[in-house]
């Protein structure tokens, strides 16, 4: 006796709903309107094209509609091409079975070579055995490769008059504009959510099944427009609840986060408070909701609350809610543009951090944290609109707490100074220039030089250093002589800055005839290697070198400030006066 389990097999096993409501004709096909009217007027008029192109995302219908397409041009229960194919008769039913010997439908993905379009070649010249029409589908005809488009060229443009192609594809930008040209096309788009809801619940009703209505919103959401995708979750769903699909079923099953406690956390973060929003989302973790999920359905609340300010009919949605539009209206009027725009910058980054870090629910946290602290910080515009206001010399801590709370805490000590600093640049740069010059003039070419390296003047600073010997030198006027390395606009972008600095004409005159002294890099250099030699000859050098034979001096640090170096090289213009008295104030490296 065999033991073996008995399964169902034929017509009585089981078939997907994705399989099972596959639609038959133009009028179960939902969602694709414009092309069903395209179609039908073609048919009508007879104007139909000797090959279509049917282009859109996964689930949305193309491979079906091409065999709707086939059954409307060889139905036998009409006359000709009919746009409501009867769905009975021989070629209908074959042809939805896919075993009609004029209805080729061919895998570019797997075969992608020019022998395979050879055969379609060599084929087209012989008429169908049965059907009105010899009809050809290759399913995603963007694998195909350059050679194999090119052998189909002729054929498609001129085949026979009893040929028809039928082109799909997800990839329609990789197509050869040569082939494009050649078809009619016709843009699949994704179905509304709100069709998809619908649509779902007369199959759950067909299949003696109950939904709520948030269960299968949240299930046509999920599918982002696409049928099959929404028939698969709906399949999974109905057997996770033993034919009865919830919101809260199908909410663990997609690994989703309660959309009302996502606008809860948003606004939590805008309002600054750290230690809710973070005691939401962990709760939401637990519960089971990807971090990656969470980051991602606030990048959408943050894009919804942003049309909602700008198109505030962008609230009319079946999908969302009451309390969700009350709600969500209620902060769009408080949030501003910036503030808005602020988050889902850093929403944006913080998604690609979550998604690669070692523990994604920390790397959230951290996503939570750093905005929930940026809430309170002020927008450019109103940080730059307030220092300006605000009188020469004294800044008030500038704090912006977008929907009518301080802000974290740890806000206010960060905001301060920075507000401080910017009211200073500020109200200097609001001075006149003439009235008040920012430094004094200097009294010596190193100075002059060290007033560049002081304004973050690098390149002049580096060629003043490096490039440039001194001839002359009195305080609104020197004579140079370069070693060629100098650029173009050198003396003019040194006079600009002295005159910004000093507010008076400097005279800077270029004579190569000069010898000039060393440059301010060699006399750095020649100063380095005295005061290496003067250090080796120090006594507590020595016995330190002595105790570790082994041991080299690297380098003499100067504690002293640039501006005590440059008075005492001025006071010694050989070398700096390395006494014992000022050997204390360097220390070595070894």
């Amino acid at each position: 006796m065999n033991d073996a389990p008995v399964t169902k097999s034929g017509p009585e096993a089981y078939r997907v709903l994705a399989r099972k409501y596959r639609p038959a004709d133009f009028d179960t096909l939902i969602g694709q309107e414009a092309m069903v009217r395209t179609l039908s007027n073609a048919i009508d008029t007879g104007r139909l094209a000797h090959a279509f192109i049917l282009t859109g995302v996964r689930g949305v219908g193309k491979t079906t509609t091409a065999r709707i397409i086939a059954k409307a041009l060889n139905c036998t229960n009409a006359d000709g091409p009919t746009i409501a194919p009867c769905g009975t008769c021989t070629n209908c039913t074959s042809i939805a079975e896919s075993r009609h010997v004029d209805v080729l439908e061919m895998d570019a993905a797997s075969r992608t070579g020019v022998d395979d379009i050879r055969e379609i070649i060599e084929s087209v010249r012989y008429a169908p055995v049965s059907a009105r029409y010899k009809i050809y589908i290759i399913d995603e005809v963007h694998m195909l490769s350059k050679s194999a488009f090119n052998a189909l060229l002729k054929t498609l443009e001129e085949p026979p008059e009893h040929v028809k192609f039928i082109f799909a594809t997800t990839e329609i930008r990789k197509l050869p504009v040569t082939v494009l040209s050649r078809c009619q096309r016709f843009d699949l788009k994704r179905v509304e959510a709100d069709v998809l809801v619908t649509h779902l619940d007369k199959l759950v009703k067909a299949e003696g099944c109950t939904a709520e209505e948030g269960a299968l919103a949240l299930v046509a959401r999920a599918a982002e427009g696409s049928v099959r995708d929404s028939l698969s979750l709906l399949d999974q769903a109905i057997a996770h609840g033993a034919g009865a699909v919830t919101e809260t079923q199908v909410r663990d099953m997609l690994g989703l986060a309660d959309r009302a406690q996502v606008l809860d956390l948003f606004e939590q973060i805008m309002k600054g408070e750290i230690a809710d929003a973070l005691k939401t989302l962990r709760s939401q973790y637990d519960s089971g909701a990807d971090p990656v999920v969470v980051i991602n359905d606030l990048l959408e609340v943050s894009h919804w609350l942003t049309r909602l300010k700008v198109t505030p009919d962008t609230g009319i949605d079946t999908l969302v809610s009451e309390a969700e539009k009350e709600q969500g209206g209620k902060m769009a009027s408080e949030l501003s543009m910036p503030h808005l725009t602020r988050a889902w910058q850093m929403l944006m980054k913080g998604l690609s951090e979550v998604r690669v870090a070692p523990s994604p629910i920390a790397a959230a946290e951290m996503v939570l944290i750093r905005m929930a602290y940026a809430s309170g910080l002020p927008s450019p515009a109103d940080l730059v609109k307030k220092l300006q206001s605000a009188p020469a010399g004294s800044a008030a801590p500038v704090h912006s707490a977008p929907m009518g709370s301080a802000g974290p805490t740890a806000t206010a000590p960060n905001v301060a100074p920075t507000a401080q600093r910017s009211a200073d640049v500020v109200a200097l740069r609001a001075e006149p220039p003439g009235d008040h010059p920012k430094h004094p003039m200097p009294v010596s070419f190193e100075k002059m030089v060290a007033l560049f390296q002081a304004e973050k003047e690098g390149l002049l600073a580096t060629v003043l250093t490096d490039h440039v010997r001194l001839v002359d030198y009195k305080p609104g006027a020197f004579t140079i002589t370069t070693t060629g390395r100098t650029p173009n606009d050198f003396i003019m972008r040194a006079k600009q800055c002295l005159k910004a600095w000093t507010d008076a004409d400097w005279m800077i005159t270029i004579d190569q005839q000069a010898e000039g002294s060393t440059t301010l890099k060699e006399q750095h250099t020649a100063r380095d290697q005295k005061r290496r030699e003067e250090t080796l000859e120090d006594p507590n050098v020595k016995a330190l070198l002595t105790v570790f034979p082994e041991a080299r001096l690297l380098a003499v640090r100067d504690k002293r400030t640039l501006e005590e170096q440059i008075e005492e090289a001025e006071a010694d213009d050989a070398a700096l006066d390395f006494s014992e008295d000022e050997s204390e104030k360097s220390e070595f490296d070894f």
